[in-house]
This record gives structure tokens, sequence and C-alpha cells, in this order.
């Protein structure tokens, strides 16, 4: 382990799902001290914030919970119960799109690294099996990076974030079989964009089929509770 990386502190946004508890186990096993940070934007699927406490609790990481309240603006199938999530796949940036949400993400996980005296920020966006939401491609990222700079007191007096994206290229099954060697449980997590109050999925939604294809694929059993 690096000794320039061994305990340097790093925010990771955690949302309770696969993607980003299998982030977490990778920015422990570089060695980070890790800050995860989970936002109650007002998605209907709130029981991945149960989901990112478990997560949390078994890193055994200092976990914060930012209520946002992204639904009243809408716009969204997370956050407009009048919205119906998907059953199947459609063409474009489909409605389960929130707008601007990592941006929002992004922007409190950089204001927490200020605080906390963290260069660098992780996030378990993906540019491969993904839904095509605009803020998860790398050009996004790159941007938000050098903005990171400009917008911060630590930025302009000369420090440098980075914004880790270590799922960024990865196909879902690489994705799983990479946190199933670090020790993730997904069972503990919780995908569906339409998931119960205990965190049962639906099995239809675009999140749901990525995930079981990603499991198939991967040759690995699939633990998703579904209803």
């Amino acid at each position: 382990m690096p000794e320039t990386i061994a305990n340097k502190p790093a925010v990771v946004l955690l949302s309770g799902g696969l993607d980003s508890a299998t982030t977490l186990a990778l920015a422990r096993a570089q060695g980070f001290a890790c800050h995860a940070l989970s936002l109650d934007y007002g998605q209907r699927h709130n029981a991945e914030l149960a989901a990112a406490h478990r997560i949390a609790q078994a890193a055994n990481v200092e976990h914060k919970v930012v209520l946002i309240g992204m639904n009243a603006i809408g716009g969204s199938a997370l956050t407009d119960a009048a919205i119906a999530v998907p059953d199947h796949a459609t063409d474009g940036i489909p409605v389960t799109y929130v707008p601007a949400r990592n941006t929002v993400f992004l922007s409190l996980a950089l204001g927490w690294a200020e605080v906390l005296g963290a260069w660098d920020i992780f996030i378990g966006v993906n540019a491969v099996d993904y839904s095509g939401y605009p803020d998860c491609r790398p050009g996004y990222i790159a941007a938000f990076q050098r903005l990171a700079q400009l917008a911060t007191k630590g930025g302009v007096e000369g420090g440098e974030f980075h914004i880790h994206t270590p799922l960024i290229e990865l196909s879902k099954a690489d994705i799983i079989r990479t946190g199933t060697r670090l020790g993730v449980d997904y069972a503990d997590t919780v995908s569906c964009y339409a998931a119960d109050r205990d965190g049962r999925a639906c099995g239809v939604c675009d999140a749901c089929r990525l995930r079981a294809a990603g499991f198939k694929a991967a040759g690995i059993p699939d633990p998703t509770r579904y209803r």
C-alpha cells in the first residue's frame, strides 16, 4: 500500500446500491480512510438508505445521511409519484433520470471533503452497463473535477481534488466479480428503482434488469430479494 494513500481521508458517495457498495470496497482496499455520504433526496426507493447504513456499518466507516428533498422539484420517476417507473427498456435518457442529481451529490461530497481536509471523492458511476444518464459519463466527471478546483477555497489555494470513478469502464459482471473478491455482501444492497419498504425488488425496472444480467454474466448467485 503506497504511503501516500494509506489513511488519507476520502468521501465516498454511498447510495446503498450494488455499484456504490463496490466503490466503497475499492476505496478501502486502496487504503483510504473512507467517510460515506448518502443523500435522502425524496427517492421513492428510500429503502436504499437503510441498505447504505448496513453497508457502512459492515465496513466500519463513518456514515452521514443528508436530507436534500429533490422531490420538491420532481421531474423524475424516482422523485415524483405521478411518473411511473418503466417496466421495459426505453430509448434515450429515461424518466428515471433525476435532473442534476450527480451534480448536487458531488457538490455536497465536495463540501464535506473540504471540511475533512480530503482531496479524494469516490462515486460509482458507470458508462458501460448504465441507463444513458448524462451525469455518469467521463466528460461530465472531468468537467466537475475542473469545477472543483475553481469553486473551493482548497482548490484556489493550490490543493487538487480528484474525483475517482473506479467502475466507469467496467461491465456490471466485472463490478460484481470485483466486489465479490473484496468481500462485498450484495444481499445488503438495494438497486431497484421501485423497491418496497423492506427493500424487495420489482424485478422488471431497468436497474433490476441490469443487476440480474450482471450476476448471470458473472456466474455468481443473485442474492436479490424480489417481491
